[in-house]
């Protein structure tokens, strides 16, 4: 039969409204409504130009329900500029994905879930800890965050969304975590991201996901999570210029700003430091990152792909069995799954511990 829930996906997906399917699709806003509200079925002639309009394969249509993402069970960041349309196609996006994330999990046995709730901690500072010692990091240094993320059981995407207003989200199916991530950013940014979202999974899980108070918490979480006070302190105990900070942010895989945030914070620098710095960072170098770290990549769906690959299912072929445009797929590996290995130093302990638990 045909699933109208499906056909709002793929509208959301596109950004267009119901207004503007029905006048590309020449039918009435009405009728679109009635489709809608399961009074009319439309014919097959209407669902093949559906098909068109949208670019999803007509097959996709005649699918079984999936499942869905709300808003409400989402952390996004900067709500409040982002447009509606812009939401729901990445909402849309993310229910793709659990669809590409199930046809895996038929063929392979992936990583389990290794992911506290935290949101009992006193402070975020005190939950990133906790993370850490649970995780066996103690102080140092994390190198691939994302395919840490992945060896502990939590599904990372990529948002490849047109728009800057848009960094991540991350949401719960059930007891598996996804985590998407605006690609599309400096690495030093994606990785922050990465890290704040984390904190919104084992911080806010049971509770409200949005607003400036949830949204400063995971901040906290992810400053203390990637830059770790003591460690922090062993290496910079008094303020230093910005060349000598530059040379040091490789070492936590952050910004230069987060860097100079976070001696701030920890007293290290004045208020007066602090304030002059940032102007003369943004100053000269405005909106790039200077000394741009390697891009972290996803260990776990490299693997997957390449096990694939040896049996003669390409991208092009998942994308068939999934009845989605193959572009679809792309869109959420983007940045994400290197054609090549990564050959800098972030990536050994993690990627191996995601693939000796591949089959």
């Amino acid at each position: 039969m045909f699933n109208v829930e499906r056909l709002e996906l793929a509208r959301k997906r596109r950004q267009l409204t119901a207004r503007e399917i029905a006048k590309l699709a020449e039918i009435t806003d009405i009728y679109y409504s009635n489709i809608i509200k399961l009074v009319r079925t439309p014919s097959d002639e209407l669902v093949a130009r559906f098909s068109e309009i949208l670019g999803f394969p007509l097959s996709f249509f005649y699918k079984p329900d999936f499942d869905t993402i709300t808003p409400e069970a989402v952390s996004f960041r900067s709500l409040k500029s982002l447009t509606s349309k812009s939401r729901n196609a990445a909402l849309s996006a993310g229910e793709l994905a659990y669809e590409f994330m199930d046809y895996f999990k038929e063929k392979f046995e992936l990583p389990k879930l290794e992911l506290p709730d935290l949101s009992k901690h006193n402070t975020p500072q005190a939950a990133a800890i906790g993370l850490r010692n649970e995780w066996g990091l103690g102080d140092r240094p994390i190198g691939n965050l994302i395919a840490l993320m992945e060896a502990k059981g939590i599904r990372v995407f990529s948002l490849c969304e047109d728009t800057r207003k848009l960094d991540a989200y991350s949401v719960w199916r059930d007891d598996e975590p996804y985590i998407f991530l605006n690609t599309q950013k400096t690495s030093e940014r994606t990785r922050f991201d990465a890290a704040h979202e984390l904190g919104h999974l084992v911080l806010h899980r049971h509770g409200d996901c949005t607003g400036k108070e949830v949204e400063a918490e995971a901040d906290k979480f992810a400053s203390e999570f990637l830059m770790p006070e003591n460690d922090v302190r062993m290496e910079i105990n008094y303020f230093y210029n910005i060349e000598q900070l530059i040379r040091k942010k490789s070492r936590w895989g952050v910004s230069l700003k987060a860097l100079v945030y976070r001696i701030h914070k920890l007293g290290i620098s004045t208020d007066w430091q602090y304030r002059n710095t940032m102007i003369n960072i943004s100053k000269t170098y405005k909106n790039s990152e200077v000394n741009e770290m390697p891009r972290e990549y996803s260990s776990i769906l490299q693997q997957l792909l390449r096990e694939c690959w040896k049996d003669g299912i390409t991208k092009e072929k998942i994308a068939h069995e999934l009845h989605i445009p193959e572009f679809e797929i792309e869109d959420l590996i983007f940045g994400l799954a290197s054609p090549h290995p990564q050959k800098n130093d972030n990536s050994s302990l993690e990627t191996k511990s995601v693939l000796s638990v591949v089959k």
